[in-house]
């Protein structure tokens, strides 16, 4: 029974938690980007043959985005590993 009653504690503090989170994104004025390391490896990896349009190609066609999101992003990668 008390761990029932735990389980039932944890989700309610995980629901305070992601309401504060929500909070503080919207506060911020910042957006959560989901760890993508998985994905960014195909990417890094057009990076280093020196290929910034197949990257920003790659980059789009995994995550879904529009072409200035995808180069933005792929810049900051780039940037990131300084290549």
């Amino acid at each position: 029974m008390s761990t029932e009653l735990e389980v039932a504690d944890l989700r309610s503090r995980v629901v305070r938690l992601e309401a504060q989170v929500e909070f503080l994104y919207k506060r911020l004025n910042v957006e959560y980007m989901e760890d993508s390391s998985f994905a960014d490896a195909k990417v890094i990896e057009t990076l280093k043959t020196r290929n910034l349009i197949e990257a920003i190609k790659v980059y789009r066609e995994i995550h879904d985005v529009g072409l200035a999101e995808a180069k933005n992003a792929v810049e900051r990668i780039k940037a990131r590993l300084g290549l």
